[in-house]
């Protein structure tokens, strides 16, 4: 059976990105390794084993084009409003919350945030599948 270990996106700064990611989710620097031209950044936190994998391409000035195929990245949270409060405070921009509702019964509650690469993530309420 498969496992899923990480997602990787490309940023341009990754001392910011890392601030972002850590203010926002709590992840912090699993493991860092620089390569000639390149370096991977491996964030997590005690809540599971899944990754986010930086990748900064020493090379590269301009931001990344994120293209009409990328959807996003979720995350789940015990206390949506809570949480959604946190990420005024901490100025990280995130969108309203929203619920969504099939057949009468909620589904799902959410809000968005961008990274400071304008990557999407969902933040979820822990309901029903999303756990």
């Amino acid at each position: 059976m498969a496992k899923a270990i990480h997602s990787m996106i490309r940023v341009l700064d990754e001392a910011r990105s890392v601030d972002f990611y850590g203010r926002a989710f709590g992840l912090s620097v699993a493991n860092r390794f620089p390569f000639d031209g390149f370096t991977l950044v491996y964030l997590r936190n005690a809540e599971a084993d899944f990754e986010v994998e930086l990748t900064i391409n020493h090379d590269r000035a301009e931001p990344y084009a994120l293209g009409d195929g990328y959807g996003h990245l979720a995350v789940a949270v015990g206390d949506l409003d809570a949480e959604h409060a946190r990420f005024t405070r901490e100025g990280l921009s995130p969108l309203p919350i929203k619920d969504m509702r099939r057949d009468g019964a909620l589904l799902a509650r959410f809000f968005f945030v961008q990274d400071p690469d304008g990557y999407r993530i969902e933040v979820l309420q822990r309901h029903g599948r999303y756990r």
